[in-house]
């Protein structure tokens, strides 16, 4: 199944009142149908939660998410009414986005244990159960190795049902077989299991690891798999005449080869017509049509946008 091409934006940042007003709102005229925030602690970005409500108050049609909650910085019940909330305040314009954790200085910084990766991704499975729960406008109970809820009857109920669509990110193969089968919309990341962004992040999003990726979403999907989107955000987009001198350039400071960036999933470069042309075979050849930018550069690529939105 061919989804149609969603476009986003990550906002970054510490931005004033009006800065963020007109930021949404020029994100939205433009065409893009979602405000991504990330969270984090170390980074000057401001409180991912906040940003969406406000984001959702001062558009009309533009979707929030985060990209992503790191699912041990909050219980997963409270998250499930905060999004709730959200998604009834904003007529159901809102995603979950949500994953295990992964940059390691947040969590040292405020005492939060950083567990193994697979003891986190143990949490995050227990936490979606949790927030469907919360979501079902009926009592529940759920007791697992890391969370217990007694007799909760969680409101409000979203507005989306059954739910906010759940996006899901990650790079390695369990929590990617997790999202597969759980998640709406899966992010694929490079793999973060060092704890922060290293040389190697570029070398695990070369073409062939890409690939990989999702037929790890495969396995954990199983025949719903045809009904998921499958989300890249592009940390190098770049508008340019020269797309082999470019990735020349650029890709020593990865540790790949030029034609390794030029195939990286987390790369693009070229003119507005190359890029449309690399989004379109990306997603005969992956199934990606959820394609996510920063705000350093979503206004240079609008034209993608205005050209293949929708289609």
């Amino acid at each position: 199944m061919t989804h149609p091409f969603k476009f986003g934006v990550q906002i970054g940042g510490n931005l004033s009142s009006s800065e963020f007003k007109a930021l949404a709102l020029k994100i939205e005229s433009l065409g893009y149908t979602t405000l991504y925030a990330p969270d984090h602690f170390v980074d000057t970005d401001l409180a991912p939660m906040v940003v969406l409500s406000m984001a959702a108050a001062v558009t009309t049609d533009l979707r929030v998410s985060a990209l992503v909650f790191a699912n041990d910085y909050k219980h997963p019940a409270i998250l499930a009414k905060e999004i709730a909330t959200l998604d009834v305040l904003s007529n159901g314009r809102v995603d979950l986005g949500i994953g295990a954790g992964w940059m390691q200085v947040d969590y040292e910084q405020l005492g939060i244990p950083y567990d193994r990766p697979g003891l986190r991704i143990e949490r995050l499975e227990e936490a979606l159960q949790i927030i469907r729960g919360c979501w079902s406008g009926e009592e529940f109970s759920f007791s697992g190795n890391h969370y217990t809820v007694t007799k909760h009857s969680a409101t409000p109920v979203p507005t989306q049902k059954p739910g906010p669509p759940i996006l899901i990110g990650g790079g390695g193969p369990r929590v990617l077989r997790l999202a597969g089968r759980y998640a709406d919309i899966i992010g694929i990341n490079p793999n973060l299991r060092a704890g922060a962004i290293t040389q190697d992040a570029a070398k695990d999003s070369i073409a062939s690891m890409t690939a990989q990726k999702i037929e790890w979403i495969k396995e954990g999907a199983g025949e719903r798999f045809d009904s998921l989107e499958l989300q890249i955000r592009y940390f190098v987009a770049a508008v340019t005449d020269d797309r082999q001198g470019y990735a020349e350039a650029m890709a020593p400071m990865f540790g790949i080869d030029a034609e390794e960036a030029l195939g990286a999933g987390v790369v693009l470069a070229g003119t507005i017509d190359e890029i449309c042309e690399t989004l379109i075979e990306r997603r005969e050849v992956w199934g990606v049509s959820n394609v996510v930018f920063g705000n350093d550069n979503f206004e240079l690529l609008a034209p993608v946008v205005a050209r293949l939105a929708g289609s």
